[in-house]
């Protein structure tokens, strides 16, 4: 059993917040009768995660360091990142260094074929050490690849690390980057969903005119909504290029992304161009609310759900969707295909195949009995296999066997 006293600590060195600390936060739900818990992260973080972690009463630290996850776009700036990463881990590791590492647990969200050292370091240290990996590498250039191969496979073998892969198709690709005898032991814990707040979020009135009023969107009008950070690996452009064809033909459509940060005035430029005017809401999750039911209680503003991503593990927003009875249309890459099965539970398209989307939304937008089926359907085979609480005892269940040296 573990002792009432024993740390978890979760830390993570960038601002942004998203699917990865949703991930975590149901952990903490699960962990916290058993667990001391601390969530360790940069000091201006965004208010919403820290009113997530205050609803659930969970004590957190500052880090005065942030890591940039922005695209680099030159060779100088991709230098500075890189110089700016080692240096959030320097003080990243001298901070956790004021803890009982070797009896505490640490779960920490990093890339491990990135943040080596720090692992090597944590390891010398005899931590507990899990990581969480959402979706496989980037492709890269060979001999990048070669590196990070033999990285993988160096962290592998150190004692008391762990990778939690959040879907199978990252466990499957990363046979024969680690040692095989560690992919044995890596057990899959889904991205997934918690019933309670689903239903709370589907009980609780709502007036969906006066909520899309209120944001700028046409109460009228048929929705299509985004939920993410406005990134490109979300296929931003994807949805915008999209959302113009469909415009083209359908008028009375409308396209809103829910996103934790707004787009720059670069960006802005960029969305501009596009002419659609107030048929695109681009809307800050902060506005909708401070908990996590307001902002599930937000997806239902919508007839259709779309995520157009070019990198995705498999993305909670997606789940959250399908188990709000949400139609759904995303990409067949990584993880999605665990849980969109195309035409069954939802729709897939290639990715950056903004025609494509177009397509499927104005097949949606044109077909309720389709539309239902598919969001009776989705929501059906989210419930029955992406359930939080499940998860979280298995992730816990690991971090026992580590304590236990097992």
């Amino acid at each position: 059993m573990t002792k009432p006293n024993t740390k978890l600590i979760f830390l993570w060195n960038y601002v942004e917040w998203g699917g990865a600390q949703i991930f975590l936060l149901a952990i903490m739900k699960a962990a916290k009768a058993e667990y001391d818990i601390l969530v360790v992260l940069p000091r201006n973080s965004m208010p919403t995660i820290l009113h997530f972690l205050d609803d659930l009463g969970i004590k957190y630290e500052f880090l005065d360091v942030a890591l940039q996850v922005s695209e680099a776009p030159g060779v100088i700036d991709k230098l500075r990142r890189q110089w700016r990463r080692i240096y959030a881990e320097s003080v990243s590791f001298r901070y956790l260094l004021r803890y009982d590492l070797k009896n505490s647990i640490l779960h920490i969200e990093t890339a491990p074929w990135q943040s080596w050292i720090l692992l090597t370091a944590l390891a010398l240290r005899r931590a507990n050490v899990f990581v969480t990996m959402h979706n496989f590498m980037p492709r890269s250039s060979k001999l990048r690849e070669r590196i990070w191969r033999w990285r993988l496979r160096f962290v592998s073998g150190l004692p008391k690390f762990h990778i939690i892969p959040s879907n199978h198709d990252t466990k499957d690709k990363l046979r024969g980057w680690v040692r095989d005898d560690f992919w044995e032991r890596m057990v899959v814990a889904h991205t997934a969903i918690d019933p309670t707040e689903i239903d709370a979020a589907l009980a609780r009135e709502f007036d969906r005119r006066e909520t899309r009023s209120l944001h700028g969107i046409d109460p009228d009008k048929f929705v299509v909504l985004c939920v993410g950070q406005f990134i490109d690996r979300k296929g931003r452009w994807v949805f915008l290029d999209a959302a113009k064809l469909v415009i083209a033909k359908a008028p009375d459509a409308s396209f809103v992304w829910l996103t934790p940060k707004l787009p720059d005035d670069s960006e802005t430029i960029r969305i501009n161009e596009y002419g659609l005017g107030n048929a695109l809401q681009i809307v800050l999750s902060d506005s909708v609310g401070k908990a996590r039911e307001d902002v599930l209680r937000f997806f239902r503003v919508a007839d259709v759900f779309t995520l157009p991503s070019y990198v995705e593990g498999l993305p909670i927003a997606l789940l959250e969707a399908m188990a709000l009875n949400i139609p759904s249309i995303s990409t067949r890459v990584y993880a999605i295909p665990e849980a969109v099965k195309d035409m069954e539970t939802g729709i897939l398209i290639d990715a950056g195949d903004s025609h494509g989307l177009a397509a499927s939304i104005l097949r949606l937008k044109q077909d309720p009995a389709l539309r239902e089926r598919l969001g009776d359907e989705g929501r059906k085979f989210v419930l029955e296999n992406f359930d939080e609480r499940v998860v979280a005892q298995k992730v816990i269940d690991c971090y026992q066997r580590s304590l236990e040296g097992k």
